[in-house]
């Protein structure tokens, strides 16, 4: 892994400003339309081949308030598992961080929103994952390639089938 092929111009401050206001846009436009507005990711690797957004809900373990994050999703069986990736920078992201504290998770995909439970995949199953992730978004692979940190794949299980 090169750690320093990831482009400078992706850890400027503007861009992590760009980022977190897109996302708050992103998730407004979702939750107005039902995912009918925001619910596609067409950016990279997804400029062709467009994948799906759901809005992942976290508890904040600092704050104790509802943080959301749109997040690229696949779906397994009634499983929803999500990327960590967070463009390959140096740490997980927030809502990771919220998850791993406090498990219980709402997924919103569409006009759908159910409650989850979720858990960072064991070493076998993320092996198992990850192709399926990198044929759904080819861009998780260059993050990885950009971190020495193993990007986590988190698997969310229906809280009604925990």
């Amino acid at each position: 892994m090169d750690p320093n092929a990831r482009p400078d111009q992706l850890d400027s401050p503007i861009v992590a400003r760009l980022i977190r206001y897109g996302s708050k846009f992103n998730t407004r436009l979702y939750r107005l339309t039902g995912g009918r507005l925001g619910g596609k990711w067409r950016v990279g690797a997804a400029m062709r081949k467009p994948v799906d957004v759901c809005l992942l809900t976290t508890t904040g373990r600092k704050s104790g308030q509802p943080r959301t994050a749109p997040l690229l999703y696949l779906r397994d069986g009634e499983r929803v598992i999500v990327v960590a990736s967070q463009g390959g920078l140096p740490k997980n992201p927030a809502w990771y961080l919220n998850l791993v504290a406090e498990p219980r998770v709402q997924i919103q995909i569409g006009s759908d929103t159910r409650a989850y439970l979720a858990r960072t995949a064991d070493p076998a199953e993320r092996d198992a994952l990850w192709p399926r992730l990198t044929e759904l978004y080819a861009d998780f692979e260059t993050y990885a390639a950009w971190t020495d940190r193993k990007i986590p794949v988190v698997v969310c299980d229906p809280a009604a089938q925990v």
